[in-house]
């Protein structure tokens, strides 16, 4: 046998061409339904993971993909804000621990999400270096934020402007970091958290003023006993300070501050049964079960793939045809060979193992090559739960 495996090696080394090429074929008819397979079950399984970690989300009425999509993935989203004065009536009924999220504004790129410390103490998000963000103004960064913006404790960074020429908008913020969070492997990582409070001061809602001592002359345009006429110009400040914090307040009614939407953990399931059926009843916000949502999301997608599964079929089905049509003509050509093989005294099933053989191998070369390619793909191709 090893002398077959032998002329079955020879007579593939040197035909190169042909054997790459054959190689090449059937590497690339195996990558593409083992990659394609291997991304699905990720994509699955990492969706449903961070699903079935959240058992209640509650929101403005609408899409409820967008709500969803929105509070575990932080993805942008269009709906409308539900009032702070929801999550208070909310906490009355004592049936569950309620989170605020805010969602609506990004640093650098990366979405800034605005909760409370339920949040990071529900998801197990523990400093790697400094403390959580407690304080107006400070943020805590997830590791890819802080490894891309080469942050780290102390440092300050930057909210992205919503309006650039529209100077009615609030400044960008300038936040100080006050922690890291370790790699978790979650959209966490790339997020930067901060106190809801800190939200309403992006929003414009909240801010500050200068103390009239410390007004920059130039600015004043009229002086009184009790008071200071300034100019426009004055802006709010850009920055909270420990100096400056408790100059900050808000102006309207607290209770109408608005939030993208609100994390339930319910304190059983039945709690949570009752407090999903009640609000969905009352009609003015609705609560969904995160793990139903991406059940049914998931459901689409994999009805597309499924039609991907039949073209990598097909595309494993003409492969299989044109390497059979190769060794069919090969075995044609090497008539000569295998007449040597008989006069020789050679049993006449040697012919048709060194062309078994020599397909073998090509399986076994190819089948190595879109392994190692498949594993390849999967390590350095960008996570698709953080870009969903």
């Amino acid at each position: 046998m090893s002398g077959i495996l032998f002329l079955a090696w020879r007579h593939a080394a040197a035909h190169r061409a042909r054997t790459s090429l054959l190689i090449a074929c059937v590497a690339l008819a195996l990558w593409v339904p083992w990659t394609a397979g291997a991304l699905a079950g990720q994509y699955d399984q990492a969706l449903r993971s961070r699903a079935a970690e959240t058992p209640l989300i509650i929101g403005a009425p609408g899409n409820r993909y967008d709500l969803t999509l929105a509070a575990l993935y932080f993805r942008p989203s269009q709906l409308e804000t539900v009032p702070y004065q929801e999550l208070e009536r909310l906490q009355e009924g004592g049936r569950a621990t309620f989170v605020p999220l805010h969602m609506r504004f990004t640093a650098r790129g990366y979405p800034i999400v605005a909760t409370s410390v339920e949040y990071v103490e529900f998801r197990g998000l523990k400093p790697a270096a400094g403390r959580h963000a407690l304080r107006l103004g400070e943020v805590a960064l997830g590791a890819d934020v802080a490894a891309a913006l080469e942050l780290q404790t102390g440092d300050a960074l930057l909210s992205d402007p919503t309006e650039l020429y529209d100077i009615s908008r609030p400044p960008a913020l300038k936040m100080r970091v006050a922690g890291v969070y370790p790699p978790t492997g979650t959209p966490d990582d790339g997020a930067v958290f901060c106190d809801v409070r800190t939200a309403w001061v992006l929003e414009g809602i909240a801010h500050g003023h200068t103390p009239a001592e410390k007004i920059d002359e130039s600015l004043v345009l009229s002086r009184a006993d009790e008071s200071v006429s300034v100019s426009g110009a004055l802006m709010e400040y850009a920055e909270v300070t420990e100096e400056n914090e408790d100059s900050f307040h808000y102006h309207g009614d607290t209770a109408l501050l608005p939030l993208s939407a609100v994390l339930a953990i319910p304190v059983s399931r039945k709690d949570g049964t009752l407090l999903k059926s009640a609000v969905n009843a009352e009609g003015r916000f609705q609560a969904v079960t995160p793990t139903a949502v991406i059940g049914d999301l998931l459901g689409v997608v994999f009805r597309i793939k499924a039609f991907f599964d039949l073209v990598g079929v097909f595309l494993l089905g003409t492969t299989a045809l044109l390497v059979s049509l190769v060794f069919l003509l090969s075995s044609r050509l090497r008539g000569a060979e295998m007449r040597t093989l008989d006069r020789i005294g050679a049993p006449r099933r040697v012919g048709a193992s060194l062309i078994g053989i020599e397909a073998a191998l090509v399986l076994m070369i190819a089948g190595a090559l879109a392994g190692g390619a498949t594993a390849a793909t999967l390590r350095w191709l960008p996570d698709l739960v953080s870009t969903f």
